[in-house]
């Protein structure tokens, strides 16, 4: 798939873990597990907008696409 989900990276960047990230943005940690492995099908943008927050990061930052 050429959507690459950064989440991990930017996770350990931003010295955050998993869990705290998901009680920040109130989603549980088996949907954030889905959303890092990239076998999410969508995301709302409510969802990524809060995770930007919590990282104080951009969508790019987390989403990229490649070829």
């Amino acid at each position: 798939m050429p959507i690459i989900i950064r989440l991990d990276e930017v996770l350990e960047e931003k010295g955050m873990k998993s869990k705290e990230l998901a009680q920040r943005v109130g989603i549980t940690t088996a949907n954030l597990s889905i959303l890092k492995t990239g076998k999410a099908k969508a995301i709302r943008f409510t969802t990524l907008e809060a995770i930007c927050e919590a990282l104080d990061c951009q969508p790019g930052d987390i989403i990229v696409y490649k070829l």
